[in-house]
């Protein structure tokens, strides 16, 4: 019978310790990893990727900025930095919403998206490399479906949710 209180921390077993050691060691090198094969090949960090990808996937590869802060899973204000760096490169242009007078787009322009077919393939390699040839189909499926209820319990619908692309 457990005697702890309700007050006491529900301290990780051993096994469950090994496993978040694990999980924290590897999203740490994979991060690290894709960030680095991106600045060699193309100078942006990977969360810069990740923002061109949502925008060539989009209609018109074009997102209101809060519907991309979303997608990203990023706070406005890191979105806000991260779409100025790249209109100074030339990759993505805000446009004014005129539903709108607050609202903004992100648009991939001609030269974002140049830059996302020769980057691709080089990306796409690194994570194979990295994580799917590691893995056996069942294990991809299984890791798949663990950070998809992962994910779906860290993002609370309603009213006060703290989210960072609420913030």
């Amino acid at each position: 019978m457990n005697t702890a209180s309700a007050d006491e921390p529900r301290w990780l077993s051993d096994e469950e310790q090994r496993t978040w050691r694990a999980f924290m060691h590897a999203t740490t090198l994979l991060e690290d990893h894709l960030d680095r094969q991106l600045q060699r090949d193309a100078g942006m960090p990977h969360i810069y990727y990740g923002l061109l990808v949502q925008l060539v996937e989009a209609p018109r590869r074009r997102l209101r900025m809060t519907e991309l802060a979303m997608r990203a899973k990023i706070t406005r204000s890191r979105l806000s930095h991260a779409i100025a760096r790249l209109e100074k490169n030339g990759w993505v242009r805000r446009e004014d919403c005129p539903s709108d007078k607050r609202g903004q787009f992100a648009v991939l322009t001609d030269e974002g998206y140049a830059v996302l077919e020769r980057v691709a393939p080089g990306h796409v390699a690194a994570v194979r490399q990295a994580l799917f040839d590691r893995l056996t189909p069942e294990q991809q499926k299984a890791l798949g479906e663990a950070m998809q209820l992962i994910a779906e319990g860290l993002q609370p619908e309603g009213a006060g949710a703290d989210l960072p692309w609420l913030r």
